[in-house]
């Protein structure tokens, strides 16, 4: 199965749980707040929804090579969450369904060469279109944990764990960064397996698994179990204080570098 048809299986999945979350919400539910300051459950269903329409222009530019924002405006982008939050719960879970059903169609419409096309989010650098959907899962599934309704980073298909948490280490601000490296922990077939992320910046060295360090670096979780090591210490040697925060998530819209054709695999 090449990347394309397994990133859209993905997707269907992940948008069925998140569907599958907000029905349950009640008028009241919808209305309180979320994981986002500031932000109701409303606000964050609304910002979902409409984020898969600018992903719809994104595939129409794609499409026919006109350059087609992903959003008119922040400001526009803005005002349009402000204006739906407050809707009933009903209304919320239609317009979900159907921006989400719009933009699946708009992915198994895509002529297979388009998926080549450069297009380019609210913040840099242009990508690829078959990043499309990689970009789409990155909403849902962060997001469905920010509803703060019973779907929590436990939950994260591990598929969507590794592949998110590769892309946030790629694109790692290192000029703002609070650790020096990143060793990922994971065990396969009976085995421990590391994979070091050296020269991030300045600081200690964060250890721990794949999903509690995505939680962490995505600030969705305070990191609880991770490991903060001196620079160049042993796994036997005490930690080096308390885990600092992470540095600012997400200040890249893709991956830097990614092949304009879809690959077998991603990452």
């Amino acid at each position: 199965m090449d990347v394309l048809r397994t990133l859209q299986s993905e997707l269907a999945a992940s948008t069925d749980r998140l569907l599958s979350t907000v029905a349950r919400l009640s008028d009241a539910a919808v209305a309180e707040p979320s994981r986002l300051p500031g932000w109701t459950r409303g606000h964050v269903i609304t910002h979902i929804a409409r984020n898969a329409d600018s992903l719809v222009n994104l595939v129409e530019w794609a499409r026919t090579g006109i350059e087609t924002p992903q959003y008119p405006s922040v400001e526009v982008r803005d005002a349009e969450i402000a204006a739906g939050a407050a809707r009933p719960a009903k209304e919320q879970l239609a317009d979900l369904e159907e921006s989400a059903a719009r933009l699946a169609v708009a992915f198994r419409s895509l002529p297979p060469e388009a998926w080549s096309a450069t297009v380019s989010g609210v913040r840099p650098p242009p990508h690829p279109a078959w990043y499309l959907p990689v970009r789409r899962l990155r909403e849902t599934e962060i997001h469905h944990v920010d509803l703060d309704a019973g779907y929590g980073c436990s939950d994260w298909p591990e598929q969507f764990v590794r592949r998110e948490l590769h892309d946030a280490l790629v694109c790692w601000p290192r000029e703002l960064s609070t650790v020096s490296e990143i060793v990922v922990e994971e065990v396969k077939d009976g085995d421990k397996h590391r994979q070091i992320w050296r020269d991030l910046g300045s600081g200690p060295v964060i250890q721990g698994d794949a999903r509690t360090l995505l939680g962490w670096v995505t600030g969705r979780t305070a990191g609880g179990g991770l490991r903060v090591m001196r620079e160049g210490a042993t796994g036997n040697q005490p930690t080096a204080g308390p885990l600092p925060a992470a540095p600012p998530w997400l200040t890249a819209s893709a991956v830097p570098g990614l092949p304009a054709t879809p690959p077998e695999e991603y990452p």
